[in-house]
């Protein structure tokens, strides 16, 4: 892109929702935007499953062979406070990203308002500066236990999108493990690198660096910070949350450039937004000697083929009467 800016600001945002409120979470989310757009950001990200929740320490009533009304109830209040894409809650987010003049990434549980509207999917939403909601990403893979509660994505919406910015798109938590997910994204030529998580190991912080690396991409790595006593007492069962440790979630949120060095964080157990300012022209001194999709590909051996058709359980045909 010719007129495409040398520098950029990014922010990624460290913070706890408030828990199964998705109206007051999406107050706090827009207060954190024009926050980070204030301090002259113009790229920010927001963690995996920021509105409302990620649903840590909960069974939700489930084990192999039947199911709690309990969990059920449970299930119907994460699923109230989940939102659909053409709801205001999304016109309220579009607002403040315009006033804050930002490309936004944020984590939602989204429910599926087109078919079933029983479905809830992890997925990462992509702001333009303008307000506008320019797309989605649906995480394939929700991880272990994440399955009994998300629906899986499918190819169709594995976007990334070319700014002046730099090229934008991402992978959510444990698909940043899938190596043919990434290099999805490496071959819509990624450059700048969304990867909100749930997740504050520091295995998943190596994997961080090795996408920045891989990609010759800078890599926002986002997390929350959480303590038990941020959950509503009155959630149905909140019993369940007595093993848990105060500190359920302790973040770790880094930015990496595309040599893999850590240029800002990781930052542990407090809230907080990290920046860091991107010099795009290190994209290209990267790619001198490794890109994985030119150079250092041998699609004479290796060749990835990705399915990009939505996959709908019901469609119709209808035949013209003779």
């Amino acid at each position: 892109m010719a007129n495409r800016v040398k520098t950029v600001k990014a922010a990624v945002v460290q913070a706890a929702p408030v828990l199964f409120d998705k109206a007051l979470t999406i107050e706090k989310a827009c207060h954190l935007i024009r926050e980070a757009g204030a301090k002259g950001s113009k790229v920010v990200l927001l963690p995996e499953a920021f509105i409302p929740a990620y649903p840590r320490g909960f069974s939700f009533g489930m084990v192999v062979g039947s199911r709690s009304d309990a969990g059920r109830s449970l299930w119907k209040r994460y699923w109230d406070n989940s939102i659909e894409i053409s709801s205001s809650e999304v016109k309220t987010l579009g607002k403040a990203v315009k006033e804050a003049g930002v490309y936004l990434g944020i984590g939602v549980i989204e429910r599926d308002g087109d078919y079933s509207q029983g479905t809830l999917y992890c997925s990462l939403l992509y702001f333009a500066p303008d307000g506008n909601l320019i797309g989605k990403h649906r995480k394939l893979k929700p991880t272990g236990a994440e399955r009994l509660i998300w629906g899986e994505g499918d190819g169709s919406t594995m976007p990334v999108f070319s700014t002046e910015l730099g090229n934008i798109g991402g992978l959510i938590c444990w698909e940043n493990y899938m190596p043919l997910a990434r290099m999805a994204m490496y071959g819509k030529g990624v450059e700048i690198y969304f990867a909100p998580t749930a997740d504050s190991r520091k295995t998943l912080h190596a994997t961080m660096q090795h996408i920045a690396c891989e990609g010759r991409c800078f890599v926002l790595g986002c997390n929350q910070f959480v303590t038990k006593d941020m959950y509503p007492s009155d959630l149905e069962t909140f019993e369940e949350l007595s093993i848990q440790p105060d500190i359920m979630c302790r973040g770790g949120s880094v930015i990496v450039s595309p040599f893999g060095e850590v240029i800002a964080g990781p930052l542990y157990d407090e809230e907080g937004i990290l920046y860091a300012d991107l010099d795009l022209s290190e994209i290209v001194r990267a790619k001198v000697d490794f890109d994985i999709v030119g150079h250092y590909a041998r699609p004479d051996i290796f060749q990835l083929h990705v399915n990009s058709t939505p996959h709908l359980p019901v469609t119709y045909e209808s035949k013209k009467i003779a």
